[in-house]
């Protein structure tokens, strides 16, 4: 007989969904992370005297809380007790440098920073430079994970805080960026972990699912939105999750095997990794789904992965103001050969997604423009930035700044980025912000950043560069400056030199003139 999949639509809140496991298999392990368990119990009970630590120092709804760290059982107990407390939780890539480090505390107004002590010096550095500096916690105390965190929380009780929240309270700011090349604040709701979980169920899809002894291997770091989301479809069916301090090709293979993982998310390039350090074909005997997301999925990689894993597939493709994903390819799609290889996927039951012009005009099957989509798991703004926000949701829709088109049975497909953001193994790259930090190196007169195809990591950063007159800067000279600027998967991969850049008559650089002839026989200009 079929298992039925794990469904509770009772839970509507991250505060809901702990306290609920905690309750129905308290012993039952919630996360695990290099060899240490936290049960479903001890999750609740830990998160509540957080929550409580952060009443007791004042903070409540609404206040934002930083954490720089890697990914561990530390990091989700601080999401669930900023829940249970109404404060808003921003989660920092912790491979920014420390300007950009800066920029994210200054802009969220972070009152408070938890840290892992390897970061704790940079903390302080940058934190010294903001008008208002906000208190840091240090997690950990040496080889005692967790022991500064515990300190910070002294006595406080277990008892659960009288603060409920709702589905539309905001529960975290994750930052991405824009073609202005400053980050900005996407503040995402409690709903937009459930919405599609719920939009599934209703239908009866299986897309995503999710059994009582999955194991879940937590790949995608949790400063971005596709690793919490992920993560808190695990937790919200309460099954066991595998926290990766930072992803390693060779760890992620050891965990499934050792720990029976049975499903997972990960990006293109992760799997590629994975498949080349798998030295048994026993490696991935347990997996039974495998979810990715952004990046399309190369056939001849997808042919591999079928053969390694003997598994389902599903392609998630979406934003952070999307609340992660939109639209999923499932996994009856992932047919070698199919002409639906090419597509993103189709909306969940009850979300919708159209292409429309530079008006906003719904454009017919077939022809390519904007992408845009309807989902209640949407943003709910981007921080003290009004205007992008009604830039960017109209009327209920999102628009995603992508170019595509749709079929007659309502498949999306993916063709090029209206907003030139360059994908580098599912990290979001984007040429403004490099671009300025390229400029202030004294020999660089302007520059522009382009993606460009990499078997490996899907897309690279390809730099074209106008020095000043006289001046000199070789690629390694502009490489080591750069290093201190901005976080290393930004790093060019190649540089070109120019006279001048190509502009059109209002001064915009032409990047399509300067990224075609690296795509030049492929069929889209996203990889």
């Amino acid at each position: 007989m079929a298992l039925t999949p794990i469904h509770h639509p009772e839970l509507r809140t991250a505060v809901d969904t702990v306290g609920f496991h905690a309750g129905r298999r308290p012993d039952h392990p919630a996360i695990v992370c290099q060899g240490r368990t936290v049960t479903w119990e001890a999750l609740h009970r830990e998160s509540n005297r957080t929550a409580r630590s952060l009443a007791a120092a004042g903070l409540g709804a609404g206040d934002r809380v930083a954490y720089l760290g890697k990914e561990s059982e530390h990091y989700y107990e601080l999401f669930f007790a900023c829940a249970k407390a109404g404060v808003v939780l921003v989660p920092v890539n912790w491979r920014l440098a420390g300007p950009e480090v800066e920029y994210l505390l200054r802009d969220s107004g972070s009152v408070l920073v938890f840290a892992e002590a390897e970061y704790g010096p940079l903390v302080e550095k940058v934190t010294g430079t903001l008008p208002l500096r906000p208190d840091v916690v240090l997690v950990d105390g040496g080889a005692d994970r967790g022991a500064g965190l515990r300190q910070w929380k002294g006595d406080a009780t277990y008892a659960n805080l009288v603060f409920t929240p709702g589905p539309d309270d905001p529960v975290v700011q994750i930052y991405t960026s824009g073609t202005t090349g400053m980050p900005k604040g996407v503040v995402l709701a409690h709903r937009s972990f459930f919405k599609v979980r719920d939009a599934l169920a209703g239908a009866g899809e299986r897309w995503v699912d999710w059994y009582p002894e999955d194991v879940s291997l937590i790949a995608i770091p949790g400063f971005h939105v596709g690793g919490l989301w992920w993560a808190m479809q695990g937790f919200n069916a309460g099954v066991t999750n595998v926290a990766m301090p930072m992803f390693v090709s060779e760890d992620a293979v050891a965990l499934i095997r050792d720990l029976g993982v049975t499903t997972t998310c990960m990006v293109p390039a992760m799997l590629q990794m994975a498949l080349s350090d798998s030295k048994d074909h026993n490696d991935f005997a347990t997996l039974r789904k495998v979810t990715y997301g952004g990046a399309p999925i190369a056939e001849p990689l997808l042919k591999a992965c079928l053969d390694a894993m003997g598994c389902e597939f599903a392609q998630f493709y979406g934003l952070t103001e999307t609340g992660n994903t939109t639209v999923c390819l499932p996994p009856e799609a992932h047919v070698p050969g199919s002409p639906l290889m090419a597509a993103a996927g189709r909306p969940y039951p009850g979300f919708a997604a159209e292409i429309v012009d530079e008006d906003g005009k719904a454009l017919p099957t077939g022809e390519v423009g904007e992408i845009r989509v309807r989902t209640p798991a949407r943003m709910i703004e981007y921080w003290n930035l009004p205007e992008a926000t009604e830039s960017t949701l109209v009327d209920g829709w999102i628009h995603t700044g992508d170019a595509g088109y749709m079929d007659a049975d309502g498949y999306v497909f993916v063709c090029d980025r209206i907003k030139d953001t360059i994908i580098v193994a599912g990290e979001n790259v984007y040429p403004a912000e490099i671009e300025k930090a390229m400029c202030e190196h004294p020999a660089v007169r302007e520059a522009a950043v382009v993606a460009v195809p990499d078997n490996r990591w899907g897309e690279t950063v390809h730099a074209v560069v106008v020095l000043e007159p006289g001046g000199e800067a070789t690629p390694r000279e502009i490489t080591v400056f750069l290093r201190e600027r901005i976080a290393d998967f930004k790093l060019p991969t190649g540089y070109e030199y120019m006279d001048r850049l190509p502009r059109n008559p209002s001064g915009k650089i032409l990047r399509r003139e300067l990224r075609e002839k690296h795509w030049t026989g492929l069929s889209r200009r996203v990889n």
